[in-house]
């Protein structure tokens, strides 16, 4: 919770980064079934965790303890809080927020969605950038080293038109490698896929040998791509912060460290409305770093 505050108004104050806050609503059914294949990965992951700290393991241990991790209710409830202390507008998604914020952007109510996932762009997002991050490294727990994290700017566009494919075909390509909503076809991965839709056109071309791998509503899932579910009445309001109620919340109610908060409202207090730096500023000075 502090980390959010923390990292969005650093990158807010130093570069006039404005958030909207996209949350996710009620999973496609498709997508229900990856998301409870997730949890009994996360529970096996918690499971292990307590197996290990209780024999010592502890630098093994950690890793198990970031796979077990997830989001509660409650956890939502207070991000949406602080965010709104913050003055950031928030958009709830009746469906995937990867989809609604594509939206957003494409409809020219946001320069880019911040993500890590490539799935907005299968979207339809006009831009995504990936690592949107302050630190410019990651820890990987399971080998133990951290690694560098370069930020990442994919303009649609430009990829279709390096490929030489449409929206439609990424989608699909999409589809035999895997998605949220569908498991891989056997034996094809990135490239192959990418050959195969290149050469056939799409899924309904393939070879019968390949079609009758597939063993889900391939159109189905197209179309959550292609027509997302999403709502185009969401209002975008930028606020004054609240300051009082955020120390309130993140000191009184929360218990973080006086000293950590008093620098996110300082961001928040100071910043300086008429610069104009942007998100090809912020990618420059990571890689410059």
């Amino acid at each position: 919770l502090i980390g959010l505050a923390f990292r969005t108004t650093h990158l807010y104050s130093t570069y006039d980064m404005k958030f909207i806050f996209v949350f996710d609503g009620k999973p496609h059914r498709l997508k229900r079934n990856e998301l409870l294949k997730r949890r009994r990965i996360r529970e096996k992951a918690f499971i292990e965790w307590k197996k290990m700290i209780r024999e010592g393991r502890i630098d093994k241990a950690f890793s198990k303890a970031v796979v077990s991790a997830f989001l509660t209710e409650e956890m939502i409830k207070d991000a949406k809080k602080v965010i709104t202390y913050m003055g950031f507008p928030i958009v709830q998604a009746p469906s995937d927020a990867e989809a609604q914020a594509a939206y957003i952007v494409s409809e020219n109510n946001a320069w880019c969605v911040g993500s890590r996932d490539y799935d907005s762009i299968l979207y339809g997002a006009p831009r995504l950038v990936r690592y949107l991050t302050i630190s410019g490294t990651e820890f990987l727990p399971s080998l133990g080293i951290v690694k560098p994290l370069k930020p990442e700017l994919i303009i649609l566009n430009e990829v279709l038109k390096k490929l030489n494919i449409t929206r439609a075909q990424l989608v699909d390509i999409a589809i035999l490698v895997g998605t949220d909503f569908n498991e891989g076809v056997y034996g094809i991965g990135p490239r192959k896929a990418y050959k195969l839709i290149k050469k056939h056109g799409s899924i309904e071309k393939l070879p019968y040998k390949i079609l009758e791998k597939i063993n889900f509503d391939y159109n189905m899932v197209r179309e959550i791509f292609l027509n997302p579910k999403v709502d185009t009445n969401y209002v975008i309001e930028f606020r004054e912060p609240d300051i009082q109620s955020l120390w309130d919340f993140l000191v009184d109610k929360r218990g973080f460290s006086p000293k950590r908060v008093k620098t996110i409202i300082d961001r928040l207090a100071k910043h300086n409305f008429s610069r104009q730096k942007s998100i090809e500023d912020w990618i420059e000075g990571s890689y410059e770093r």
